[in-house]
């Protein structure tokens, strides 16, 4: 790091942002922005894992900069979150948001992750509580093994979904997937955020995954391992993370695609 930023080393960070965020001042954002960039490589490195060779890790690099310059400017310390994992929310999101413009997912595999979705809302709707693979895949009219196969095709689909963040209107009225969930500790996500109507269908939605599929949500978007090193950790192979994290985002888009519309327009 530049020794023009030696003051600022010695600087609490909490009083840094503090007042970074009172005065705006373009030697302390140089300093973030100097500080905090391996977070993009870092975040990039992950995400190229098991992206198809058309998407070049250079080009994640400079979609998730864009990340980092956001989560700079809207970073409030006065929360109770670590800029560390609010700035890697903000790159991830950036990074995928650029996916989704150049429409990097086939529209066919686009279209079996919407019939996924839908058909789990219908069965989950219908019987209450979560559904297994056998009954999915019955609807679905497939085997169980077909249905597997079908889960590692569309799991791409599944990295951008998560990343979404809800915005009411405002651009300082949003909550993040990632600001719903504390510490892995116990494996329960509920922490206190601004909007506690959206807070509470968000938490209520991802207590009501079965437990695995919980553990492997927390474990990539809170603690940002791979699925190779959830694998480990659960002590299941890295398709069968895939496939339990494709499935895990695909019940939660179906709870919440349709209360996010609702709340949206009030």
């Amino acid at each position: 790091m530049s020794k023009l930023f030696d003051k600022y080393n010695n600087t609490d960070e909490t009083e840094l942002w503090k007042s970074y965020r009172d005065t705006k001042d373009q030697n302390i954002r140089s300093y973030l922005v100097e500080k905090y960039s391996p977070l993009v490589k870092h975040v990039a490195g992950r995400i190229a894992i098991g992206m198809p060779q058309n998407v070049e890790f250079d080009d994640l690099v400079s979609y998730g900069v864009f990340g980092l310059l956001d989560a700079i400017e809207k970073f409030d310390p006065e929360r109770q979150i670590k800029f560390k994992t609010y700035a890697m929310t903000r790159i991830r999101g950036s990074i995928f948001d650029e996916l989704r413009s150049i429409d990097w997912i086939p529209r066919s595999i686009r279209q079996k992750a919407k019939q996924l979705e839908q058909i789990i809302g219908m069965l989950e709707n219908k019987e209450g509580a979560h559904v297994e693979d056998e009954a999915i895949a019955k609807e679905m009219g497939i085997s169980v093994e077909e249905f597997n196969s079908l889960l590692t095709k569309i799991s791409g689909t599944s990295l951008v979904s998560l990343n979404d963040i809800w915005f009411l209107g405002d651009e300082n009225d949003e909550v993040s997937f990632m600001e719903t969930l504390e510490s892995p500790m116990n494996m329960n996500p509920d922490t206190i955020i601004e909007k506690e109507e959206i807070k509470n269908v968000i938490v209520e939605a991802i207590k009501t995954l079965p437990d695995k599929e919980k553990k492997v949500i927390v474990l990539y978007y809170y603690e940002d391992l791979t699925l190779k090193e959830i694998g480990e950790v659960l002590e299941v192979t890295e398709s069968r993370i895939s496939q339990l994290h494709t499935r895990a985002v695909a019940r939660l888009r179906s709870k919440l695609g349709k209360v996010k519309s609702v709340i949206s327009k009030k």
